[in-house]
């Protein structure tokens, strides 16, 4: 005879297919989302690149399509990634509802101002690339052409060059979020981060080098911000740390407060039980 429990297999099954449905429910919203953005930003897709090319055509003049699709192809592209960008809050969300049942408390507590943190430092490094490095760079590329060289640049190959620089600096405007998880799951120390501190500026300027442009403005514009937000990782996981030290202390007091308590009214009843005439 088999010794399975009846309906056991169906409950998990009926588990699992429940948390596919919400999944997908999740992803559709997602979907739903970002095609929502894109409806509302497609109407104005020529007035969008104009302002994303401004940065290169203030100095270049003009730029060119080489590609004979790629007049509606580039500005259908720039409003999807953008509808993608200015979506991720509500996509972050969803990510976040759907695995936050399965989280303590204590990771809830953290996870929601790392999502909200990440999302603000992910676009003020695109906004520093936009408004500072893009400007910088471009006028150096124009000012060190050839003479007799026109600079005429495909509006392709713009976009991939300015889609590389929007990831490399808001990954890069990430370390204040990556230094306090690591030293929230124990990995790493304040003190540790501090004196590895050289270290990490050379990999900056390393960094800079394999995600920037092959020039030395863009890659220090990289370096900088880098290490700046590394310190200031150091600092909020020193705050972190204090905090938790704080609620500990706390929570532990509370706790000896209550067996007190407890041992008090222990002893009260054991006096008043003695005290009872036989």
């Amino acid at each position: 005879m088999s010794n399975k429990i009846p309906g056991d297999g169906e409950g998990a099954e009926m588990g699992l297919l429940s948390h596919l449905v919400e999944l997908r429910d999740r992803l559709l919203r997602m979907l739903l989302a970002v095609g929502i953005f894109f409806l509302c930003l497609f109407p104005f897709s020529k007035t969008i690149w104009t302002y994303l090319s401004e940065p290169l055509t203030r100095h270049a003049g003009t730029m060119q399509a080489i590609d004979i699709a790629s007049p509606f192809l580039i500005p259908f592209k720039v409003c999807l990634l953008l509808s993608v960008i200015l979506a991720a809050p509500v996509l972050l969300y969803q990510i976040w509802a759907f695995v936050a049942p399965g989280l303590y408390k204590h990771e809830k507590r953290l996870v929601t101002p790392l999502l909200v943190s990440s999302t603000l430092l992910f676009y003020l490094g695109m906004a520093f690339a936009y408004f500072v490095v893009f400007p910088l760079v471009f006028g150096f590329f124009n000012r060190v052409a050839p003479e007799g060289v026109e600079v005429v640049p495909d509006i392709g190959r713009y976009l991939d060059f300015i889609i590389t620089i929007f990831i490399a600096f808001g990954v890069a405007f990430e370390v204040p979020v990556a230094t306090v998880l690591l030293v929230a799951i124990g990995v790493t120390t304040p003190e540790d981060l501090a004196k590895k501190r050289p270290y990490f500026i050379v990999c900056a300027f390393i960094i800079g080098m394999f995600l920037t442009p092959p020039d030395v403005i863009s890659q220090t514009l990289l370096a900088i911000p880098m290490w700046l937000l590394y310190e200031v990782g150091i600092f909020f996981s020193r705050a972190f740390l204090k905090r938790k030290q704080e609620f500990s202390e706390a929570a532990e007091a509370k706790y000896n407060e209550a067996d007190m308590t407890a041992e008090e009214e222990a002893a009260a009843d054991e006096l008043n039980n003695s005290e009872v005439p036989k």
